[in-house]
């Protein structure tokens, strides 16, 4: 390969990633807007979502009812805010750091911060794996 077909190839990689970026913001607008619908419209049809809990593997939800099911209760979460720390990709994955915030029962807040690993298929989210610390 010359070094302008690897400039070209790096434009390209770059480009996609910056593309795949965007999906993810877009993504996390939506649950920060708690607007479900424009959420799953960003996911495939055969997505996969991998829950922080139970300890210590999580669950994992099959598909786009079995996802949104999940999430419509997250999304009733009184106080609910993600923030994302980083946001970077290499080709097809995505990895975010996130800071989750909440209020509790009492009005005190709550927080945890963690990581999501995503794997985009056709400018999508197919797969959406989720840690956290502690």
């Amino acid at each position: 390969m010359q070094k302008d077909d690897k400039l070209m190839v790096d434009e390209l990689t770059a480009t996609r990633e910056d593309e795949t970026i965007a999906v993810i913001e877009q993504f996390n607008e939506a649950w920060n807007a708690r607007d479900l619908d424009a959420a799953m419209s960003l996911m495939t049809e055969d997505c996969v979502f991998e829950n922080t809990a139970p300890a210590p593997d999580g669950e994992r939800f099959l598909g786009q009812a079995a996802v949104r099911a999940v999430w419509e209760s997250v999304f009733q979460t009184p106080g609910m805010r993600f923030e994302t720390e980083e946001v970077f990709a290499c080709g097809q994955r995505v990895t975010a750091l996130w800071r989750y915030s909440w209020l509790n029962a009492d009005a005190s807040p709550g927080h945890i911060r963690g990581v999501d690993v995503f794997r985009m298929r056709d400018g999508k989210i197919a797969e959406k794996l989720s840690y956290v610390k502690g």
